[in-house]
């Protein structure tokens, strides 16, 4: 299979492969012809039965400023996929806020069934509350969610929902601010014109 295929195959773009074939990070044999094409020893596996380590990673960052950090975890979850004998059907990236509960790509990525397992690096970049309930509902379709970095002690995991808390509550009282300023200057522009026509 020639190397831009692959990269495609396996969900990462054809530059992290194109380093990874220099680097000899390849998870698979790959070969360059005379020609300078690189070709990759790689088939999925196709087949009508159904496997079970089919899996669809989701990356998530904040704020496009993030973008980097995006493409970094993706490439680390793919890494990981690869290195767990995993064949990656969806590699979704999104930008958006972790207490935003109307993601289009996580909404996109829930509703199909071509995979076994949801792939994450932490758990809060899937959802910052309501990670178990999404679990719960995931292996009820026969999908396992699958978190590479869980919290290492219930302490962590406290602290990482004391922050999510924090950050909720700030984001709420700004917006709230905001629109009170935006209320406020509305009304000042009402009655500025209630006393021009007096």
């Amino acid at each position: 299979m020639k190397l831009p295929d692959y990269a495609k195959a396996i969900g990462i773009s054809y530059t992290t492969a194109w380093r990874w074939w220099k680097a000899n990070k390849l998870p698979h044999p790959a070969r360059q012809t005379e020609s300078g094409l690189i070709i990759v020893d790689y088939s999925p596996q196709f087949s009508s039965n159904k496997t079970t380590n089919r899996v669809a990673i989701y990356s998530r960052v904040s704020s496009s400023e993030n973008k980097d950090n995006l493409n970094r975890q993706s490439e680390r979850l793919t890494e990981y996929a690869i290195a767990n004998g995993y064949q990656i059907v969806r590699n979704v990236k999104e930008i958006g806020s972790g207490l935003n509960d109307h993601r289009k790509q996580l909404e996109s990525l829930l509703r199909q069934d071509d995979y076994d397992i949801l792939l994450v690096e932490h758990k809060d970049r899937l959802a910052r509350f309501g990670t178990n309930y999404l679990d719960v509902l995931l292996s009820r379709l026969g999908i396992k969610l699958e978190i590479v970095n869980l919290a290492e002690n219930g302490k962590d995991e406290l602290m990482q929902d004391l922050v999510a808390i924090v950050t909720s509550f700030a984001a709420r009282l700004y917006g709230q601010r905001r629109a009170s300023r935006k209320t406020e200057k509305i009304i000042a522009e009402l009655k500025d014109g209630d006393s021009e026509c007096s």
